[in-house]
């Protein structure tokens, strides 16, 4: 199996407002998240590729258009946890690409949240 990987970034503001109000992430605040989307393929193309790196500007295009610079609770359907911006990033990006086997991201240097569908180790 060839894996590839790109990682992407942007910046956006939540709350998750259901939380009790003590827990620190209850308020409005932001982070520089980091995307990393993830294809797998037992095969490569005519070109020696999974995918061409250079497809894979769909998806900068749909985060900066989308996400960057925005607040996250009015364009993310759900709690805007990690998880689910995630699996909203792997709906988009698994939709132009079959190859998309999980989309990664990380709010914070130390903490990553991942979504991979059943059946994609």
């Amino acid at each position: 199996m060839y894996r590839i990987t790109k990682q992407f970034e942007f910046s956006a503001s939540h709350s998750l407002d259901y939380l009790p109000p003590e827990h620190k992430c209850h308020p409005l605040h932001g982070h520089n998240y980091i995307v990393e989307v993830v294809l797998e393929s037992p095969g490569l193309d005519e070109n020696g590729f999974v995918r061409d790196y250079g497809e894979l500007g769909a998806l900068k295009d749909f985060i900066d258009g989308k996400l960057d610079h925005r607040h996250l609770n009015d364009v993310v359907p759900g709690p805007t946890t990690a998880e689910n911006i995630a699996r909203f990033l792997y709906d988009f990006a698994s939709g132009l690409w079959p190859e998309v086997a999980a989309v990664r991201i990380s709010e914070t240097p130390k903490t990553w949240a991942e979504y991979r569908p059943e059946g994609h180790r």
